[in-house]
């Protein structure tokens, strides 16, 4: 009797989400959040200094601004990695212009 193996769409299958992880760098002053590729974690940074820029509207800290601003900071992440805009170390660099 021969086996019959059905494959799942997995690792590979292109869908982009993000996970409610990020973190503030307080001596960089470098916001990440993470994103999840294909089942790839890749993580993705926006310098505050940007975020200031952009949004006029601030929170009392980082974390909160970007909690804030969440779907505007991932739809940029998303048009990145969507156009391969990975730097060298794999991650996605988020400036003011792609906000």
């Amino acid at each position: 009797m021969e086996a019959i193996v059905h494959k799942q769409k997995t690792a590979g299958d292109g869908r982009i989400s993000f996970p409610t992880l990020h973190c503030w760098n307080p001596e960089t002053e470098i916001i990440t959040i993470a994103a999840q590729v294909s089942g790839k974690r890749v993580s993705c940074r926006i310098a505050y200094a940007d975020i200031k820029t952009k949004f006029t509207e601030l929170a009392d800290t980082p974390l909160e601004t970007v909690v804030k601003y969440r779907t505007e900071i991932e739809t940029a992440a998303k048009a990145l990695i969507e156009n391969k805009k990975y730097e060298k170390d794999g991650s996605i660099k988020i400036d003011y212009a792609s906000l």
